[in-house]
């Protein structure tokens, strides 16, 4: 299933998407980064989770707008996201992918939402900015309320524990195995 237009907030249909679909996604989402985490780890989630999007960005505000708003490196948040899956986030959003124990944690559970890094002014022509929480953390670490319009994704890792990242690291292996198997003091 390819081209699918998801809203929030997110219900069962994102358990339909597989790994490699493109979608469009609208509706508000959070973005949060590390300290937002871990601020509600300790004082619990600002923002009503179920069928919540949590994108990984700590976007530019300048008088009310968003500026630019790219993605940042997903794996920073691992050991930081299962607690929003649990109280029923149901989408990821970042680059570069996330570890095994998240693509576990996913499974029945939502997506992991991939954009482009480097893509801010696309990402930000997007968005509306509809609010803050934990504005105390700086414009970088808060939780902004961002109301998307139609943001071009990838669906990085599924539902059922498909996940582009691992398929590329797996295939790139195996060729550059292929490659240099038996070529002794030959280092790439």
């Amino acid at each position: 299933m390819t081209g699918m237009d998801l809203c929030t907030p997110l219900g069962y249909e994102v358990f339909s998407l597989r790994a490699g679909d493109r979608v469009t996604l609208s509706g508000v989402v959070y973005t949060a980064r590390d300290e937002a985490h871990e601020k509600m780890m300790k004082e619990g989630i600002p923002f009503e989770p179920c069928g919540a999007a949590v994108y990984h960005c700590g976007p530019i505000i300048h008088k009310g707008k968003v500026l630019s708003a790219g993605p940042t490196t997903s794996a920073r948040m691992n050991n930081l996201s299962g607690f929003l899956l649990t109280q029923g986030v149901r989408a990821l959003i970042g680059k570069g992918g996330m570890s095994g124990q998240v693509v576990k944690q996913l499974k029945d559970r939502g997506v992991y939402l991939a954009f482009t890094g480097g893509c801010a002014a696309l990402a930000a022509s997007r968005m509306m900015l509809k609010g803050v929480y934990f504005e105390e953390l700086g414009m970088a670490e808060a939780i902004w309320v961002i109301e998307l319009d139609h943001l071009p994704l990838v669906v990085g890792i599924d539902a059922r524990g498909g996940d582009i990242f691992e398929d590329v690291r797996r295939k790139a292996k195996v060729q550059f195995m292929a490659r240099f198997n038996g070529k002794k003091g030959h280092v790439p």
